[in-house]
């Protein structure tokens, strides 16, 4: 062979084998290492990138938040621009040369309310314009750039002044009054709150100590949230729901509008439904939203849509109807995709915050949106004249987050894939070009800025995922992907986990996942599917399981793990199957219906639909999960119940749960299945997570996000691949 050949040879080999260069697989201990890019924003001239950089700080086990810029050109490193560790929600002045965020500081090892801080870009350090025992969020500039307008938590007693003639009170009780049915929220300690609201204020936009006054411009018992500014700066428009409790009737927010000195509150429009991301446009006359229709009768899963209205007093008419309240236009209804969603993964940015905006073209005819499809995540824009929807970005990853300039022009995004955790990009947007029709394109493809993570995965050999489609028992197709070790060898004989995603109305997909990655790593292959019911399909898709879940999902999840296992290289024998919070019910509901499977792990799981109907933190769902409540049907809420089913179990059982996950309380849970299976002395074992709530797997404490990894595969290990671990004996 000459040398020429061998050469060749050489570099096949290691493309194929990246491992023989030195490469090591991921560890569950790489999440330490990770680092996130968050709310990316650009800069208003479109020269700069600011955003969230998001690293773990091992020892005090906790992330870290600073804020970070870039040249949108490229071609440099970033730049650290904040000194602190909580600095997040960056916002450019409209000039550019000033930039609001909000930062918490410690004070005697405690956090401090977040508070909004300034920060001049030619030099200087960062000072507080806000100050007090609440803490200030979601900062808005101006138009003109005088003033800043942001939410905070207030409630009518911090509006007294104490009476020094008043003697203080003996006993300060802390005894909990509810009036509520939404008691409990999962990610809040303690009881909801309902004495303080958030409520809309502005503050002058300087640095001096004699601006720290700010002005309160909505009060009362209902909370305000997404301030936006009218181009004039008059107004100030917002959403909220108007209702004590609105989740008897199932309602949602509405727009409303005030005045920026304050005045009063006057209704802007409203859907049969919900909605949020307001944007207003450049002219004022008009405002887009993200709404998402109840439906009737009301479903389980309703999509969400574009859309826009005219906002009452101005002078458009595109509804014939001057004088009256504007009737708003969905412009997605014949668009059969997610607007404004997603696609779900381990690793979104914990702590930094992501946005993703309605952006208006300068000639106010058309919109930039992220729409979800068929397991990714894309950059849209949608014509208002016709609904038409066009794409920007068409890949197989997931916008997880982006800005435009002012004029949207040009864009910065965050992009996730399979194999990357996510980095900026930028793009021009270039308006119609008569070769592709209205809508306009990106053009040059969005151009990487960041590679914030290069030197952890330089050395790290990943799995390429292999995604299929496949026949479920009536017909209906199903994406999933497989995920394979890095070393695959296809004659070899691999144990299979099945993941399966909560929701139920989520989708997996191209996104970072450093859970799979982790599994296959460790010699599995990995199985991830989108079952009927699942997000980015279309509404139809989403909605066929209400009333029937679990059901037939459960049967595409089986379709899925006999396809991948007819490929030969799958040891039937050896299939685990996982996944939390709707797929913690789905796995208990898998290991009642079939023994096929040798290990499973329940994570943040339901067994048992009717205490769960009365502990949840979103209470009050039966009208689109239930037909009635579990005392005027308790057959259907048994019969769909795992725990109903627990004699047929003969799977090893993990159970997951954090102590303060309300979503998914443990008591009708992990608890449950872990009392019936030992009693039937069914090999099971409990993973309890102080402190925890639901978001455990996506941003819990580091450590614990690691120690969560180890116990999952752990478990799998000991029963499929035979490594005994004596955490899990009986004691």
């Amino acid at each position: 062979m000459t040398k020429l050949r061998l050469l060749a040879l050489a570099v096949l080999l290691a493309v194929a084998f990246p491992a023989a260069q030195g490469k090591r697989f991921i560890t569950e201990k790489d999440l330490f290492r990770f680092t996130w890019i968050a709310d990316p924003q650009i800069s208003p001239d479109g020269a700069t990138v600011a955003f969230v950089r998001v690293t773990v700080n091992e020892k005090d086990n906790r992330y870290e938040t600073s804020l970070f810029t870039v040249p949108a050109a490229g071609g440099e490193d970033p730049r650290r621009l904040t000194s602190g560790t909580r600095d997040t929600a960056p916002r450019w002045a409209p000039d550019g040369r000033r930039l609001a965020f909000v930062r918490a500081v410690e004070k005697d090892g405690k956090a401090q309310p977040a508070q909004i801080y300034l920060l001049q870009m030619d030099g200087g350090e960062a000072r507080a314009i806000t100050e007090g025992t609440s803490a200030a969020g979601d900062p808005v500039w101006s138009p003109d750039g005088s003033r800043i307008a942001f939410t905070s938590a207030t409630s009518a007693a911090d509006a007294t002044k104490p009476d020094a003639a008043k003697p203080a009170a003996e006993h300060k009780t802390d005894v909990e009054v509810v009036t509520r049915a939404v008691y409990r929220a999962n990610g809040n300690p303690g009881y909801v709150d309902n004495t303080h609201h958030s409520h809309i204020f502005t503050i002058v936009a300087v640095s001096e100590t004699v601006a720290r006054k700010r002005q309160q411009v909505t009060d009362g018992e209902f909370d305000e949230n997404g301030p936006q500014w009218s181009p004039d700066g008059a107004t100030i428009y917002f959403t909220s729901t108007r209702v004590a409790e609105p989740y008897v009737d199932e309602l949602g927010d509405e727009i409303y509008s005030v005045p920026a000195a304050g005045g009063a509150i006057a209704k802007v429009a409203a859907i049969e439904g919900s909605i949020g991301g307001l944007s207003v446009s450049p002219d004022g006359r008009q405002v887009a939203f993200v709404g998402t229709l109840r439906g009737k009768p009301i479903r389980s899963y309703s999509q969400p849509d574009l859309w826009v209205t005219d906002i009452p007093g101005s002078d458009l008419v595109t509804n014939g109807n001057r004088g009256l309240t504007p009737i708003p236009k969905n412009l997605t209804a014949s668009y059969d995709y997610d607007i404004a969603s997603g696609i779900g993964g381990d690793q979104p940015a914990p702590r930094g915050g992501n946005r993703k905006p309605i952006v208006w073209s300068k000639d106010r005819a058309s919109l930039i949106v992220v729409s979800a499809e068929t397991g990714s995540s894309n950059l849209k824009r949608v014509t208002i004249a016709n609904g038409r929807v066009d794409p920007l970005t068409d890949g197989p990853h997931d916008v997880a987050a982006f800005s435009a300039t002012p004029d949207g022009s040009k864009i910065a995004a965050t992009l996730s894939t399979q194999t990357n955790i996510g980095d900026l990009f930028v793009a021009d947007v270039v308006s119609a070009d008569p070769r592709v029709g209205p809508g306009g394109h990106l053009s040059p493809p969005p151009r990487q800025i960041t590679r914030v993570n290069a030197d952890l995965f330089k050395d790290i050999q990943q799995s390429e995922p292999e995604e299929i489609w496949y026949k479920s028992f009536d017909g209906k197709s199903i994406q999933a992907w497989i995920l394979k070790p890095p070393d695959f060898n296809p004659s070899t004989k691999y144990p299979l986990i099945l993941e399966i995603h909560g929701g139920p109305h989520a989708a997996y997909g191209n996104v970072y996942t450093h859970e799979f990655q982790w599994m296959a790593a460790k010699g599995y292959v990995v199985l991830f599917t989108n079952p009927r019911g699942s997000t980015s399909y279309g509404q139809d898709f989403g909605n066929v399981i209400q009333y029937h879940y679990p059901g037939d999902d459960f049967k595409d999840l089986m379709a899925g793990v006999d396809e991948v296992v007819k490929k030969g290289y799958v040891d039937p024998n050896r299939l685990g199957v996982t996944g939390g919070s709707g797929g913690g019910l789905l796995t208990n509901w898998t290991i009642t219906q079939t023994q096929r499977f040798k290990a499973a792990v329940a994570q943040r799981d339901i067994a048992d639909w009717y205490g769960f109907w009365f502990t949840a933190d979103f209470t009050l769902f039966q009208p689109t999960w239930f037909r009635k409540a579990p005392w005027e049907d308790p057959q259907d809420f048994a019969a769909r119940s795992p725990i109903t089913h627990v004699a047929n179990v003969t799977t090893p059982l993990m159970l997951v749960n954090g102590d303060a996950d309300y979503r998914t309380p443990a008591s009708d849970g992990g608890e449950m299945m872990f009392r019936a299976l030992k009693y039937r002395k069914i090999p099971t074992v409990m993973v309890r997570f102080p402190r925890e709530t639901h978001e455990l797997s996506r941003s819990g404490e580091p450590w614990h996000r690691v120690e969560r990894l180890q116990h999952i595969v752990g478990w799998m290990d000991q029963w499929l691949m035979g490594k005994k671990n004596a955490a899990y004996a009986t004691q």
